[in-house]
């Protein structure tokens, strides 16, 4: 399995075992209240160091950035469900000794917010769009996308399979795509979508994604993320009108991964919020 490429502002690389056994890596750095980052697909969590996210959250946080299992430093496992998944997000939190801060973005946010339901180590959760489960429009666009993906990864072209996969369905902006593009870690992004993308996919399209009425008695104080420009914007927005202590943070202009391109304007609002909630 590819591994994170190191960041020039390391932390400690600490362990924690799930549920099923399997080790989860993370990498702590900061100090303040505790905040849980969460990564989205087909990467790892330097993805976070983009625009120095991490640093600038650790300036007044003590940063947990989480590697999900078969990603980076983790271990790699034959379950990749969304069960499996939630329960690497619940032994990270509870793992630490007072309430967490978890932020999660796109299926790291649904990891995230399920997450939530399972464990009382909270001060608070940050969704980042939660990857909704697609429409009609949406599935149509997504299996011609890994039609085309598959037969790139046949061919050998892994790179180009990802740049279409983070274009066309995860509709990143052009800005967004350049960002990640010219990351140190694009590499290992390849290897790691390479290896984990379909088995993730089939995994999480057996979970029933819109059962939302738990959601409903959530009380954990929640900001909830999106980009006016993302299509992927709809499960947050819908979750701000049935959880009982939310808020709807909307970036203008931006799409699916604000974080890469406006990092001031991503951790400002992450942390203000944190600031509220303490």
């Amino acid at each position: 399995m590819a591994k994170a490429t190191p960041s020039d502002n390391s932390g400690e690389m600490e362990t924690v075992t799930s549920a099923d056994g399997t080790e989860i890596w993370y990498e702590r750095s900061g100090s303040g209240p505790p905040l849980v980052l969460v990564h989205g697909a087909m990467i790892d969590r330097s993805i976070w160091d983009i625009g120095n996210v991490r640093s600038r959250l650790a300036e007044q946080t003590t940063v947990y950035a989480m590697d999900r299992r078969n990603h980076g430093d983790s271990a790699s496992s034959d379950d990749a469900s969304p069960d499996a998944q939630i329960a690497d997000v619940v032994a990270v939190v509870e793992s630490i000794d007072e309430p967490v801060h978890l932020l999660g973005h796109s299926s790291g946010a649904n990891y995230a917010l399920w997450a939530a339901l399972r464990t009382d180590n909270l001060a608070s959760v940050i969704p980042h769009e939660p990857a909704a489960p697609p429409d009609e429009d949406i599935k149509a666009v997504l299996k011609e996308t890994m039609g085309k993906t598959i037969a790139l990864i046949e061919e050998g072209q892994n790179e180009q399979a990802l740049s279409m996969v983070v274009s066309d369905f995860a509709k990143f902006t052009p800005d967004e795509l350049t960002e990640l593009r010219s990351s140190p870690a694009w590499d290992a992004h390849v290897d790691i979508f390479h290896q984990t993308l379909l088995p993730e996919l089939g995994a999480a399209a057996e979970f029933d994604w819109w059962n939302l009425k738990p959601f409903e008695e959530l009380s954990t104080p929640t900001l909830l993320l999106v980009g006016s420009e993302s299509p992927h914007k709809g499960l947050a927005e819908r979750l701000d009108g049935m959880m009982p202590n939310s808020q709807l943070a909307t970036f203008e202009g931006y799409g699916h991964a604000v974080h890469l391109v406006a990092p001031d304007r991503y951790t400002d609002e992450v942390l203000s919020f944190i600031s509220e909630v303490d």
